[in-house]
């Protein structure tokens, strides 16, 4: 079965009090009519609940008849853990550093051994010494690294608008990015 999802990625790898925060953003996608309330359908794998599409997600994404309304498994999934974003097709592994503008993608990549444990947020350039939250290196197609997700399955072909996104990263107090998977 192909990988069809948009994931929207908090541009911060550690976010303070994730578990509240999903909560409250799944309270405002039910109010906003874009997902049901109670989770009704098994996700790929079978091993977490989805909530389903509902009938204001058409306000929020570019295409509203290329929704997945009624697809089982189509719909919402919250993760609430350490995990890495990136496309599944043809993920290049290429970063830059916003400082020194050098590829770093090698090291970068690498440095996820100590990221994905929570050892660290950061990463360090090894060009010239400059160091932030690994999302705020450049990356040449769009990934995130964090621990929360709103990973919506199946609705690539939708696709979301720029003033849901916009609304989406007003309301949870981080700058966002979307990484869009398919294989």
């Amino acid at each position: 079965m192909e990988t069809r999802q948009l994931i929207i990625v908090p541009q911060i790898s550690t976010v303070p009090g994730h578990h509240a925060l999903a909560g409250r953003m799944l309270r405002w996608l039910v109010r906003q009519g874009v997902v049901e309330a109670f989770p009704s359908a098994f996700a790929r794998g079978g091993n977490r609940m989805v909530h389903a599409v509902a009938s204001g997600a058409r306000q929020v994404v570019e295409h509203p008849d290329r929704l997945p309304l009624g697809k089982p498994g189509a719909g919402l999934e919250i993760v609430d853990k350490r995990c890495i974003y990136t496309p599944a097709r043809g993920f290049l592994h290429e970063a830059g550093c916003p400082e020194c503008r050098r590829e770093v993608g090698e090291p970068l990549f690498e440095s996820l051994e100590e990221w994905w444990p929570g050892e660290t947020d950061n990463f360090t350039c090894p060009e010239c010494g400059f160091e932030d939250d690994i999302n705020g290196f450049l990356y040449l197609q769009a990934c995130g690294f964090s621990n929360l997700a709103f990973v919506f399955n199946d609705w690539l072909e939708a696709g979301f608008s720029r003033a849901f996104l916009a609304a989406f990263a007003d309301r949870l107090g981080f700058p966002v990015r979307l990484v869009e998977v398919h294989d």
